[in-house]
């Protein structure tokens, strides 16, 4: 089982194909993609972190046929500033506004938004965001897991940590 981690899908949103400068030239292709490309990575066994803004502008029905053809035996969520009732009646395994776990011997501190400090940061946790759609640079010891950063997929501790090493 791998652990994954990722942000920002906006699933049924029209405006953030411009607004983010993403490749795709519909709202459908867009979600149709990024569908295909989280399956392509997360295994049907595996735990995926969405760290926020699932969808939106997006109907309920279609929501959760997106929500239901992702591969992932456990989906936590990470609330965004998007995720609306409709995004938190999906069946999530777990959903709060922030989260701490331990991955590999390595605390996270999971969150939406990106901190400047968070609980460990001088002890070697790392800081998991979203939100900015790739234009708030990490740190040392933290990182942007949005799909804009990462080619529209999930990411996992590995390309995490050799981000942040400089090694990727």
């Amino acid at each position: 089982m791998t652990i994954w981690f990722t942000s920002d899908h906006h699933f049924g949103h029209r405006n953030i194909i411009d607004y983010c400068k993403r490749p795709f030239g519909s709202v459908e292709a867009m979600d149709e993609a990024m569908i295909a490309r989280w399956n392509a990575v997360v295994g049907v066994d595996d735990e995926v972190w969405h760290l926020g803004d699932f969808a939106y502008r997006c109907g309920p029905n279609r929501m959760a046929e997106i929500f239901h053809r992702l591969h992932g035996r456990a989906l936590h969520l990470v609330r965004g500033n998007h995720d609306r009732k409709r995004t938190l009646a999906l069946p999530w395994a777990s959903t709060q506004t922030s989260a701490e776990i331990v991955v590999d011997g390595r605390r996270l501190v999971l969150s939406h938004y990106a901190f400047r400090v968070w609980n460990g940061c001088l002890r070697g946790s790392w800081h998991l965001y979203g939100h900015s759609h790739g234009e708030l640079p990490g740190t040392a010891a933290s990182c942007d897991v949005g799909v804009d950063v990462w080619d529209f997929r999930p990411v996992a501790i590995d390309q995490i940590a050799a981000r942040l090493s400089g090694t990727e």
